[in-house]
């Protein structure tokens, strides 16, 4: 071995010796969420409904959204316009959410107990949402109910596309809702993931997530 090929391999060791560590991400986020970098942590969350975008804020879950139906920038950019655009995907901080909800596709929960953030809520979907979010696991109301009940007796229609907006899907349970007569209604996750949900709540399915 020549002096120039003694060098190069001196040159490459000590590169090796200098070469930064691996970022860790997971640290990074424990440290933006903990020292007030970002006001909302998300992450994608597989399910046995299909990939769900699940995000929070300090003041609980914020939104859930099925990812086959709308896009990740697409509800990014929607939170970042509407609560806020310091943002950062952040999984360790939905472990809860991630949990409770495993636990509820596999018929282990009836309740939920994270707490909820509201704030994409206007105030008339909240009095609906509200009323909504109080259904007994297992059982249903109607479009006209909900709106009789929050003093609202002629809004039903208005009730419904309040349902159909809502932010918090399967938490904020609008697949409880259906038509007067029992008939499904509308869903935004599709009509059959609504009676997936409404047999999960009847003891009919059980529904395991497939980690990938």
């Amino acid at each position: 071995m020549d002096l120039n090929d003694k060098l190069e391999q001196r040159l490459r060791a000590a590169a090796g010796e200098l070469a930064a560590p691996e970022f860790d991400t997971g640290a990074f986020a424990e440290r933006a969420t903990r020292e007030g970098a970002a006001d909302v942590a998300y992450a994608v969350v597989d399910s046995p409904l299909g990939d769900l975008l699940v995000a929070q804020t300090p003041r609980g879950l914020a939104r859930i959204a099925y990812l086959d139906f709308t896009t990740t920038d697409r509800v990014l950019n929607d939170m970042a316009a509407r609560l806020s655009p310091r943002m950062l995907e952040a999984p360790g901080r939905l472990d809860e959410a991630r949990r409770e909800l495993d636990d509820y596709f596999a018929g282990r929960r009836r309740d939920f107990e994270l707490a909820i953030d509201w704030t994409l809520v206007g105030p008339f979907g909240r009095r609906v949402l509200g009323h909504t979010a109080r259904i007994p696991y297992g059982s249903t109301s109607s479009y006209g109910e909900i709106a009789r009940a929050i003093g609202s007796p002629r809004a039903a229609r208005a009730t419904g596309n309040a349902l159909g907006a809502n932010p918090i899907p399967i938490v904020v349970p609008c697949h409880r809702v259906l038509r007067s007569g029992g008939a499904l209604g509308g869903y935004t996750g599709g009509l059959h993931r609504k009676e997936l949900l409404l047999a999960i709540e009847r003891g009919e399915r059980q529904l395991e997530p497939e980690r990938r």
